[in-house]
């Protein structure tokens, strides 16, 4: 059977010469190249399926030619609620106050597609509540890395590491974080690594201690401590660096600090602490970066209803862009950045109300626009993270 074409996906630049399958044809009947023209227009969500149709598929789906064909499509990875409430345990309490077990929905922007991905296995409670959300990787080596957070029954604090393969449709259980069990760490991907600092120990000391994961490899290494000690920090992406963006102290307790220091993989060491990059007694909870942007422009913010951008043309000063939509302003608590001038906000007209996605379009002449993600009622739940993923 040919697939059905699905012409967002293909490529249009020449490619170059094609890498033979060693499996003899992959549609019988169709020259190879129009064969090839027909796996690229698979969306990702048919890769795990297509590479069970035949060694031919699966060689050419796993293939790095396959994927330089394809165009790069950003799409958005959430841990969302759905029901059932918890039946017992502490998360029942949580759910009654308005929460649900969690899973991870992608959502792609141009196509209009929700699909959730296969539940973590051992995961019957859902995906830990206040767990974190990196994609790291490129082509048919990109990975979604779910990291710590709490027991949704117990509470307790998790150093497991979930990795999800989007060729493979699989998840595979990663090394453990290492200790100390540290929960609100910032964290995200750079130079091909998943970076976590700071946050808190189980006796709610704040941390300066950081640690860097190799996917591939699936392996921790430490790194120098911070500075200072950053509970609740921001991990943002700067290049390929990686920042931890405000926190505060343990003495200090939810004071946040405006400051921010870069970890450079190349030296393997850190950078001054650059003081107010955000003001200071402000939650960095929705700052975001987008990618290969610097600490100095790029990054992006929620403030007073608004959606922020720090320009390094005016001296790391915060502008306001667009004001959110209203169904999304009241509750507006995550943040991601594609990288091609479009930011996605999530939030709602009120705390518990239906989550809704916007995406900002800015940038060149034309004036800031917002356009709606338009979702099925059981892809409205809460938000507890976002990534950005290019898949």
């Amino acid at each position: 059977m040919i697939p059905t074409p699905d012409t967002g996906d293909r490529k249009q630049e020449p490619a170059a010469a094609p890498e033979p399958s060693g499996t003899g044809d992959l549609i019988p009947g169709l020259p190879e190249d129009l064969a090839r023209e027909c796996l690229v227009r698979l969306g990702f969500d048919q890769l795990p399926a297509s590479r069970r149709v035949s060694r031919g598929w699966k060689a050419e789906v796993e293939s790095p030619f396959h994927h330089r064909l394809r165009r790069r499509r950003p799409l958005l990875a959430l841990a969302q609620a759905r029901p059932p409430l918890a039946g017992s345990g502490p998360a029942r309490k949580y759910a009654a106050a308005g929460g649900y077990s969690y899973r991870l929905v992608l959502h792609d922007p141009a196509a209009g597609t929700w699909t959730p991905l296969p539940a973590i296995p051992g995961g019957g409670g859902g995906l830990p509540l206040f767990c974190q959300l990196v994609a790291v990787g490129e082509g048919p080596a990109t990975k979604l890395v779910v990291l710590g957070g709490w027991d949704p029954e117990t509470w307790a604090p998790t150093a497991a590491v979930h990795v999800y393969d989007f060729v493979a449709g699989l998840w595979r259980r990663g090394a453990d974080m290492p200790p100390p069990r540290r929960s609100f760490f910032a964290c995200a991907a750079a130079g091909g690594r998943v970076f976590v600092a700071g946050g808190h120990d189980e006796e709610k000391n704040a941390l300066r201690s950081a640690a860097a994961y190799d996917a591939e490899a699936d392996a921790w290494a430490a790194l120098p401590d911070m500075a200072r000690e950053r509970d609740e920090a921001r991990g943002v992406r700067a290049g390929a660096r990686f920042v931890a963006l405000g926190g505060y102290p343990t003495e200090a307790q939810g004071r946040f600090a405006g400051s921010a220091e870069a970890f450079d993989p190349a030296t393997w060491s850190w950078g001054p602490v650059t003081e107010r990059v955000i003001e200071d007694g402000a939650c960095p909870r929705t700052c975001c970066a987008a990618p290969g942007t610097s600490i100095d422009s790029g990054m992006y913010m929620l403030r007073d209803g608004h959606v922020m951008a720090r320009d390094a043309g005016e001296g790391g000063v915060w502008r306001a862009v667009a004001r959110v939509p209203e169904d999304g302003r009241a509750a507006a608590a995550e943040v991601a950045a594609f990288g091609d001038g479009r930011v996605a906000v999530v939030g709602s007209a009120c705390p518990g109300a239906e989550q809704t996605v916007y995406v900002l379009s800015h940038g060149g002449a034309a004036a800031p626009s917002w356009t709606h993600a338009a979702a099925p009622p059981e892809f409205t739940g809460h938000v507890q993270a976002i990534c950005c993923v290019q898949i």
